[in-house]
């Protein structure tokens, strides 16, 4: 081969070799690319696989949603699978309910029943000789009821002085020559407040029982005037709260006004009291609300809000449940790890003791029962914050993880984790406020989303006013009543502790 050709080979390699190292460049970029989409398609998938594992046993998230396709079912606790199956009716220990005989009948109520016909002889039976009653049956019964018309007649007389007097109308009366009854009022609050019937067919129900035919627009204004009406009493009960030593507080989301949008109903409450407010999940609306005025105790599942000094200087007291759904949420993420059961046994011993305590009529939980269980709280603490070490980095780009910001409130916030073992005035949970807020959920799911925000605020106004009066052992219906008459039920001062 000549000196020629081995140059022109060389150049060509040479070319050869610059052209396959800069494919080999392009396929390091393509494959540098491949596999940052491969990460992010892992952390996606990783990320949906955790939404798809969040259910009511293992986060803040309802029962109702665990029938939700794809959402896994949550675990049945140790408790559960060793007893089976819940039973359905009454549970043991709760308190029963029976029809029992009564020996105070009104004469009026006793129905007298003779037999009819005749007797195999061809007598008339009903001139046959009464030997007495030889049997008797009780039943608790209702009339049947119509709408009757009432008119009021207001009669005007003359004193033998001169003095002219005519009669007042009477409670709930309406100075218009044609009304409603207070008490037909009274059955429309009623149904749209505590049972959350939509105005039209609650205008159908009322329709059906009594044969009364209200107006649709009638109905529906009793909401806003049933809300001012009560708003002295609901005023009272924010100020009760502010005395309270303990208050537990929740809130949820609910659809109130336009398709997209979407509000928050707090709620602050004791076994006494309940008070609510339609807003945002904000910091103004936690301004507004009774909690900046509370000087007890306040029970809540630790929103950042919450513990804002914007709102002062509070004790609190971590909601045990909600820290028990994110152990178990932990004991899921890591199925080896000994410390989500331990922590959870230990608040779970916590509240046993403080529930037996409470029982028995003593002030405390035994000390040496206490410190065992704190202890032993605290141990699982420490392990868990050696298994799960934080990642560096700031906290708005660095998420930690799964159990890390957990473990570090258990540790640092140990006075408001287990305030309740050391005074047992304060509940471990939530829960009151769980069930006084659970209303909002039963009115999404039979009207969906209501449409204004202000008879909404008007909804709940009443709402917080009626829940307090049956608190109290009041009568509901006596209480809209009172109310729509201008007596509203008041609760009493505080009992001093």
């Amino acid at each position: 081969m000549s000196r020629e050709e081995l140059i022109a080979l060389a150049r060509a390699l040479a070319e050869r070799t610059v052209i396959l190292e800069k494919e080999n460049a392009e396929l390091r970029e393509h494959v540098a690319v491949l596999e940052q989409e491969n990460a992010a398609l892992r952390e996606r998938v990783a990320r949906l696989e955790r939404l798809i594992s969040r259910n009511s046993g293992n986060s803040g998230m309802p029962p109702s949603a665990d029938d939700l396709p794809g959402k896994k079912q949550p675990k049945a606790s140790s408790a559960a699978r060793g007893a089976g199956k819940r039973r359905p009716g009454k549970q043991p220990g709760a308190a029963g309910v029976s029809l029992a005989w009564s020996d105070e009948v009104a004469e009026r109520d006793m129905v007298e029943h003779f037999p009819e016909g005749a007797c195999g002889c061809g007598a008339d039976l009903a001139g046959a000789a009464d030997l007495g009653v030889t049997g008797r049956h009780q039943q608790i019964e209702i009339p049947l009821v119509t709408a009757r018309r009432l008119q009021h007649n207001l009669h005007t007389v003359a004193c033998r002085c001169g003095a002219v007097h005519t009669a007042a109308r009477p409670d709930g009366v309406s100075s218009a020559p044609v009304s409603l009854g207070v008490n037909l009022q009274a059955w429309c609050v009623y149904l749209l407040v505590v049972h959350a019937i939509p105005v039209h067919r609650c205008v159908e129900l009322v329709a059906s029982l009594t044969g009364a035919q209200p107006s649709v627009g009638f109905v529906h204004g009793l909401i806003a005037r049933a809300a001012g009406l009560v708003a002295s009493a609901d005023a009272r009960i924010r100020a009760l709260l502010t005395l309270a030593y303990v208050v537990c507080c929740d809130e949820t989301p609910i659809r109130v006004g336009p398709k997209k949008a979407k509000k928050y109903l707090l709620v602050a409450c004791t076994k006494v009291f309940t008070s609510y407010m339609l807003g945002d999940r904000d910091m103004a609306t936690f301004k507004k609300f009774v909690v900046a005025e509370l000087t007890g105790v306040v029970v809540h599942d630790r929103y950042q809000n919450y513990d804002s000094a914007e709102l002062g200087e509070h004790d609190h007291q971590l909601c045990v449940a909600h820290l028990l759904r994110d152990l178990q949420d932990c004991a899921e993420t890591y199925p080896g790890a000994a410390w989500p059961a331990q922590i959870q046994i230990a608040l779970r011993g916590l509240i046993h003791a403080a529930n037996l305590a409470r029982e028995q009529g003593r002030d405390a939980i035994a000390e040496g029962t206490r410190r065992m269980w704190i202890s032993s709280f605290r141990h699982g603490v420490r392990v868990g914050l050696s298994e799960v070490r934080r990642l560096p980095g700031p906290a708005k780009t660095v998420t930690q993880p799964v159990g890390r910001v957990l473990l570090e409130v258990l540790r640092d916030r140990e006075d408001d984790v287990l305030r309740f073992a050391r005074d047992l005035r304060i509940p471990p949970t939530n829960n009151q406020a769980e069930r006084d807020v659970r209303p909002a959920k039963t009115q999404q799911k039979i009207s969906g989303r209501l449409r204004s925000e202000r008879t909404t605020a008007h909804r709940y106004a009443i709402r917080g006013y009626l829940s307090t009066a049956a608190k109290h052992g009041a009568d509901v219906m006596t209480a809209i009543r009172d109310a729509l008459v201008g007596r509203a039920w008041m609760p009493p001062d505080p009992t001093p502790a």
